[in-house]
């Protein structure tokens, strides 16, 4: 099995949305795993770990599988043409179009989520419907070739999720096994409808102006579609 899967990397990227889900994909058989940016240049992520990709828009193959993970560095690729067209080539021909956590918002920038079920971080949920998407609350959604995933660490549910689909359930649980991803967290606080009221709101406030910033850029997303 040779497959070619894909992760778009770009400047104050949320890493663990790209390095969960890249770790399981690696662990695939036969699978060669890709970081893309516009140049080969070492870009910073959000958490400052930098990372460096090793092919360009201009040079990367095929995908079967392309990715696209979130964080704070997206809301300036919403309206960024060069990688806008990217995306949409590279997804023409995929077997699987797919995202983590705020990605799922550049899906919808590039006309990916009409109509279709998809899911991000919770906190920008509603944004997917100006996108044309059907929101969907759920760690990992599948919607025919489309697979989103939620917010940061959903996407170690949502590579295996996919692993599965490529190599099988018992290829899946293998990796699952050699990662020892037994998730036992110590807070029952990972989803707002069981965490405290208090910490919703601290961590509401905490993204407000992001939400704002990229609300003010999906509406003009919409305003001239």
């Amino acid at each position: 099995m040779a497959l070619q899967i894909g992760f778009l990397v770009f400047p104050q990227v949320q890493q663990l949305d790209l390095t969960g889900p890249h770790d399981v994909f690696a662990s695939l058989p036969g699978a060669t795993t890709h970081l893309i940016w516009k140049t080969r240049e070492p870009v910073v992520s959000s958490s400052g770990l930098v990372l460096t990709p090793d092919v360009t828009y201009e040079s990367c193959p095929p995908l079967d599988v392309i990715c696209v993970p979130g964080g704070s560095g997206v809301t300036d690729l919403l309206q960024d043409e060069s990688t806008i067209e990217f995306v949409r080539k590279q997804a023409a021909s995929a077997r699987y179009v797919t995202s983590v956590c705020t990605g799922a918002l550049l899906l919808g920038a590039a006309g990916l989520l009409q109509g279709r079920r998809a899911t991000t971080h919770w906190a920008f949920h509603s944004l997917l419907e100006p996108l044309g998407a059907i929101p969907t609350r759920a760690r990992v959604v599948r919607d025919g070739n489309l697979i989103t995933g939620g917010g940061v660490t959903a996407g170690i549910d949502f590579g295996l999720t996919v692993a599965a689909e490529l190599a099988g359930a018992d290829e899946a649980q293998a990796i699952q096994l050699e990662l020892e991803y037994a998730p036992a967290p110590p807070f029952d606080a990972g989803d707002p409808d069981v965490a405290p009221r208090a910490v919703v709101e601290t961590v509401r406030q905490r993204s407000a102006e992001g939400f704002a910033r990229r609300r003010r850029v999906v509406a003009e997303i919409v305003a001239n579609r």
